[in-house]
Order: structure tokens, then C-alpha cells, then sequence
């Protein structure tokens, strides 16, 4: 069962939020001030938390650091749930790894819809992370190093669903809602890489396999990896890999493994 942990210090809200959770089939828990709801965070491990900001022992942006900061649960998604809703705050909660911000008053309806789509994303990314892993896709073995960052893995999931095609940066980032500069910035931050070079490291992980599981023509595999220009696509290989994608495929497994 699905397990949602609310941590709110207004009692009639908790209470709310609890009937109405429950009533839709979730095993819903609640805290009543940030350090219990850490403590159970990290003791049952919820698929989701719905958490407020103002509370007394710690705050919600104290509680995400924290949780952010534990590998067990730094990947557990969090909605905010507050009548703080200044731009600043917003940025804050979205910096440190609040996957939603809902002010209040809010609607069951809403809470629900915004519950329901983070959990469905989330099962979509374990699936697809768990396909391509099966794969050995080196660009989701990264995500999950760098799923404690939500912004970082939306850039990595845009990457995954659109590499075999034209993708550049500036597409990435006003899909996210960012300036492309911002985004650059951000994602080499986290990850030590920029948005193309995560673009590129991708397609080339690709062809790497095509090169070697099939027959197919060097500029077949260069299209089924997002080059138009198949003589772009063989001096990136080439500068990357030292040799030409006909070169490559010619080098037996266990030298290049």
C-alpha cells in the first residue's frame, strides 16, 4: 500500500488531510511538528510527504534539508503545503528539493491531483530507470545518483524521452521554465556536466550499443540518435572515442570493454 506522511501542526487540517487520504485508499501517518515527521520519514520510508513550513521543533525547509542530506531519504518526493507563498519561499522550497508548493486555502481535489501526478511520475521514472538500467544506459545510472535533486532528474527524463531526435539546451530549458544560462549553471553544479554534454553522452551511449548489436548504416544510427548531419555525428564519435563509428565497431568487445 502506498504510504503518505503528513507533517502539520493545525490540527483540524492534519485531521482533513488524514480522513480524506485514507478515504482514497493510501496508509496515510502524521506528525504534528517537523522533527516527529523526520523521524518518521526515516523510519517508514513513505512514497510521499505532504509537509507544512511553519511548525515548531524545525520548520519544513529543515525538515527537506535534512531528509535530502539521508540516502535512504533523499529521493522521497515532498509536496509544501503552506499559506507562505512569497516568491523567495517558493524558490527556497523548489532549491532544496520540494517537488510541489501548494498554498493554502487548499482543495482536496487539488491536494489529490498534485499527489496523484508526483506518484505516477515516480513509478514511470523507477520503471524506465529500471529498463534502461537493464541496458546498461550510463545516463540513468547517473539519475539515480542524482534523483535527490528534482530538477536535475526532470532535466535527465526531458534528455531520455527526447535524445533520438534534434534537442538542444534552449528547448530543455524553456520546457523547465528556465533560462538557459540558469539551466547550464545548475545542472553542472549538481552534476559536474552541462545539459549538452549529458545530450551528447547519451545519444553516444546509444550508438555504442547499435554499433554493436546491429547491422545497421553508420548514418541510419547517426539519424536514430538525433544527428541530421551524419558527418557531425562521426567527428563527435571520433573525437569522443578516438576512433570513427566504423573503426569502433570494428574493435572486438573485450578491448573496448
Amino acid at each position: 500500500m502506498t504510504t503518505i506522511l503528513i507533517i502539520e501542526d493545525e490540527v483540524q487540517t492534519k485531521k482533513v488531510l488524514l480522513d480524506s487520504l485514507r478515504f482514497e485508499g493510501f496508509e496515510a501517518i502524521a506528525a504534528d511538528n517537523g522533527r516527529a515527521g523526520l523521524n518518521l520519514a526515516i523510519t517508514h520510508h513513505p512514497n510521499l510527504i505532504i509537509c507544512d513550513i511553519m511548525m515548531p521543533e524545525m520548520d519544513g525547509y529543515e525538515v527537506l534539508s535534512a531528509l535530502r542530506k539521508k540516502r535512504a531519504t533523499s529521493a522521497i518526493p515532498i509536496i509544501f503545503l503552506s499559506a507562505k507563498v512569497t516568491m523567495k519561499d517558493l524558490r527556497l522550497g523548489m532549491d532544496l528539493g520540494a517537488e510541489d508548493y501548494l498554498t493554502k486555502p487548499c482543495t482536496v481535489d487539488r491536494l489529490l491531483t498534485a499527489i496523484k501526478a508526483r506518484l505516477r511520475r515516480s513509478q514511470q521514472l523507477k520503471q524506465h530507470y529500471s529498463t534502461e538500467k537493464g541496458d546498461s544506459s550510463e545516463i540513468f545510472f547517473e539519475l539515480e545518483k542524482y534523483a535527490q535533486s528534482p530538477r536535475v532528474t526532470a532535466v535527465f527524463e526531458l534528455i531520455e524521452a527526447n535524445y533520438h531526435r534534434p534537442l538542444q539546451l534552449k528547448e530543455v530549458a524553456a520546457t523547465l521554465g528556465y533560462s538557459p544560462a540558469y539551466l547550464t549553471d545548475l545542472v553542472r553544479q549538481k552534476t559536474g556536466r552541462t545539459v549538452k554534454q549529458w545530450i551528447v553522452e547519451r545519444r553516444m551511449d546509444r550508438a555504442r550499443k547499435l554499433l554493436l548489436k546491429t547491422d545497421l548504416a553508420i548514418a541510419k544510427i547517426a539519424e536514430q540518435t538525433g544527428y541530421l548531419d551524419t558527418a557531425y555525428f562521426i567527428r563527435q564519435f571520433k573525437q569522443l572515442h578516438g576512433a570513427s563509428p566504423h573503426q569502433w565497431r570494428k574493435i572486438p568487445q573485450r578491448e573496448i570493454a
